[in-house]
């Protein structure tokens, strides 16, 4: 079964929010680095779905090329049955189970794929943007692409070069091939670049993109002639395209582009390109070109992630750093996975993975901030008031500032989550009015009020109660896009849906205003949110 969800967010009317990742070559199963970029889409689309926006998240695999091709034959099967295996019994079972939410999962290999880029490519060849020529120079089938020289790194003797990414030696490779002319579009990139000043984020991918432009492009060669594990040209079958080619396409083929044109209107352009930095050119120059040759608009923003790395090398297979996500949802669980990539590394910078680092921010901002939080108002509100939540009738000035921190904290996690793509930022913002909450039940100490049975002290400790149920009120409408089945949990131990209804269809924009939840409602402690951790297990 693949991992997509019928959000119902496609109909004739308004534009979607569509996001797409890359989609990932089969050649290994998926690593963190892959889950990355896949969760980060994830936490951005729930996002705006929870602003009631319509969206698209697509997702996929890149099943073509010489480097599939290889593997299939070193493991004795075809190159279709590899595929098949590896998004079976690999990569869609990941997706399910670090609850990505995707609307579609294309893979290349796939009919509605492949006869529209024939259609594609066939477009261009007509219109003269695609010619026959040949070609020589070093190709990394890795990466597959054709490398300049300022790319490669010495090997072990004075002939051998080696690719800097993958730091393997890279193959000579002459054949005669089809050419975009790419090099005719490099004043309209730049053009285009500079009148849109945020299609390429960060700012260091953006500078890095304007000096590979402005050193003048070369044409790009489109196809290959020395393996069949491709489509083919339709005018020369020959020839398979090139796999960078076939796989961009993904974008437009897996949104209706040839197919159905109401839906593509609606889905195209996309409205982030989530994509990594070792691949920003092909999304951010040849992909862009090709749109222009094909008189098709360009995607509003290309954001490159960068890389996670391990004891400083780039986490990949080929370099054994790869790691399986669950090798940690095992032991984290898949909430706190979610939470830790985002937190912990500013998205569009390299970070390094520790395992000491995510199990002190388990322990420290999961377990005992948030948790331990969710864990005592509930167990207070059961004590006090037989689990039903009190009426706030006696607030002041401490109330108001949590009231005021939660609108803050809405303020600021919407622009850095939903428009930024900071998640680091916005998750911070909303863990900051978490400890504010923490500090308040410190300050106002509620176990010490509970002695005063009072009639004012007794209003006096419904209010704190309140004002603490109504800030993870808050909390987990907030969290919903980055822990969905934490924030369910929260949201059912608060009885929220009771009076509020579905915690999916709570909007962001109301998540601040103060006093929605209920009194009366009925508080329930649940599971513990996030449990104590075991001694890492041995490896």
């Amino acid at each position: 079964m693949a991992a997509t969800a019928d959000h119902s967010t496609t109909g004739a009317s308004a534009p979607a929010y569509y996001v797409s990742t890359p989609i990932y070559y089969v050649n290994d199963r998926p690593h963190l680095g892959h889950a990355y970029t896949t969760v980060a889409g994830d936490v951005l689309t729930r996002w705006h779905r929870q602003r009631g926006e319509k969206v698209w998240y697509l997702t996929g695999t890149d099943e073509h090329g010489q480097k599939i091709m290889r593997t299939a034959e070193a493991n004795g099967v075809s190159p279709q049955e590899w595929c098949d295996k590896l998004v079976e019994e690999a990569w869609k079972p990941l997706w399910q189970h670090l609850e990505i939410a995707n609307d579609d999962f294309i893979r290349t290999t796939e009919e509605r794929h492949t006869a529209r880029v024939q259609e594609f490519v066939q477009d261009l060849f007509d219109k003269g943007e695609i010619y026959k020529g040949g070609y020589s120079g070093p190709y990394c089938v890795g990466c597959e692409e054709f490398k300049l020289p300022a790319e490669l790194l010495d090997g072990a003797t004075e002939d051998e070069k080696l690719c800097s990414v993958h730091k393997k030696p890279v193959e000579w490779l002459e054949e005669e091939n089809y050419f975009f002319r790419l090099s005719a579009y490099g004043e309209r990139l730049l053009e285009f670049y500079a009148a849109n000043p945020d299609f390429i984020q960060p700012a260091s991918a953006r500078n890095e993109v304007l000096r590979f432009v402005e050193q003048d492009l070369k044409d790009l060669s489109i196809s290959r002639s020395t393996f069949n594990w491709g489509v083919p040209l339709p005018w020369d079958e020959k020839h398979v395209l090139y796999v960078w080619v076939d796989a961009l396409q993904n974008y437009i083929t897996a949104a209706g582009y040839g197919s159905d044109p109401e839906r593509f209107a609606e889905l195209w352009p996309a409205s982030v390109h989530l994509v990594g930095k070792d691949i920003l050119r092909f999304h951010a120059v040849i992909w862009p070109a090709m749109l222009m040759a094909a008189g098709l608009p360009l995607p509003k923003r290309v954001v490159a992630n960068g890389w996670l790395m391990v004891g400083g090398e780039k986490m990949s297979k080929s370099n054994l750093t790869g790691i399986a996500p669950t090798d940690l949802t095992s032991h984290f669980g898949v909430d706190a996975y979610r939470y830790y990539f985002l937190r912990a590394i500013p998205f569009g910078t390299d970070g390094s993975f520790s395992w000491e680092d995510f199990s002190a921010r388990y322990t420290s901002e999961l377990a005992n901030d948030f948790g331990n939080l969710a864990s005592r108002v509930a167990a207070m509100v059961g004590k006090y008031f037989g689990g039903a939540l009190p009426a706030a009738t006696a607030a002041g000035e401490a109330e108001q500032a949590v009231a005021d921190g939660l609108a803050a904290a809405v303020a600021v996690a919407d622009v850095k989550i939903g428009e930024e793509l900071d998640f680091a930022g916005g998750i911070a913002a909303i863990f900051e009015f978490v400890k504010q909450v923490n500090g308040y039940l410190t300050t106002q100490e509620p176990w010490k009020v509970a002695k005063d049975e009072s009639e004012q002290g007794r209003a006096r400790l419904a209010t704190i109660l309140y004002t603490a149920a109504e800030a993870l009120r808050g909390t987990a409408v907030l969290l919903n896009p980055v822990m969905p089945s934490t924030a369910e949990k929260l949201w059912a131990s608060l009885g929220a849906a009771e009076g509020l209804g579905a915690l999916a269809d709570q909007r962001v924009a109301t998540a601040g205003d103060w006093g929605r939840l209920p009194a009366g409602t009925t508080v329930t402690k649940g599971e513990i949110l996030f449990p104590r951790l075991e001694e890492k297990p041995a490896s």
